[in-house]
């Protein structure tokens, strides 16, 4: 059976989908069979993010009314063999797609993969819930801005009504050179202030931007710290990526000036 993972967060705008179809990939590249589910429904646009729009044909919704399959309405990714979309709707009936209609699709196709992946709307309204209820664990996606991480505490609040094994949180948008002086909130620093584990930090890659998701470059600081956000998930670990390595000694001294004069 599936790990069924939720990933949410309070606000949009932090990197959410982005985080889900790349943790997607990567796990998919360790040799997991993965599935990724939009359930962000009329604001769907995961499989814009792994690149394969062009190959959807039924989505959710049509498998649970019934229109389709659940089989058929997976999209196999071009770029790796073990990773399949699930992709949403832009519109859909609230009496049909409901949380126990959602939960029994997922609890099927957790019988067939190694993972699925829950991308959840941002927020704490109807498809929230919906998402969550769906899922065993739940990773929330924050970045250091006060908003967000007042936000992502709100979710918390909620997550922990529900019976879930583990909630962690992955830090996006992380500039290294901001952290060391001091200007940023440092992961450590918001594990600290949320009282829950950091699973994973992304730095700041304008490559995550511009490139659907198994696309970055092998040496772009993102795809090594997705590398290591699905080791940890996988292996049980807690390794941070290195995301001040740039910025320290004499070197990242002058690296940090050259950046804020930019």
């Amino acid at each position: 059976m599936a790990r069924k993972i939720v990933i949410t967060s309070g606000k949009g705008g932090v990197g959410k989908t982005s985080v889900s179809a790349n943790l997607g990939y990567k796990l998919a590249m360790l040799g997991r069979r993965v599935c990724i589910a939009d359930l962000d429904f009329g604001l769907n646009n995961l499989d814009v993010v792994t690149g394969v729009e062009h190959l959807v044909l039924y989505d959710i919704v049509d498998s649970i009314e019934g229109k389709c399959r659940v089989k058929q309405a997976l999209v196999q990714s071009p770029q790796c063999k073990n990773l399949y979309i699930l992709p949403s709707a832009h519109s859909f009936s609230k009496s049909i797609v409901t949380t126990d209609s959602v939960s029994e699709l997922i609890d099927g196709l957790s019988e067939s993969f190694d993972y699925v992946l829950i991308d959840c709307p941002a927020g704490v309204g109807g498809g929230f819930h919906r998402a969550v209820a769906a899922s065993d664990e739940a990773f929330i996606v924050t970045t250091s801005q006060i908003s967000s991480l007042r936000d992502a505490d709100k979710v918390l609040g909620i997550l922990r009504g529900y019976n879930l094994k583990r909630i962690a949180l992955v830090v996006n948008m992380v500039r290294g050179d901001l952290v060391a002086d001091k200007v940023m909130a440092s992961p450590e620093r918001i594990e600290d202030i949320l009282k829950t584990e950091v699973i994973g930090v992304i730095p700041e890659d304008d490559n995550v931007l511009l490139l659907n998701a198994g696309e970055l470059p092998p040496e772009s600081e993102a795809n090594k710290a997705f590398k290591t956000l699905a080791i940890n998930v996988d292996k049980n670990k807690n390794k941070i990526y290195k995301y001040m390595a740039n910025y320290t000694g004499v070197l990242g001294s002058i690296r940090r000036g050259l950046k804020r004069n930019l």
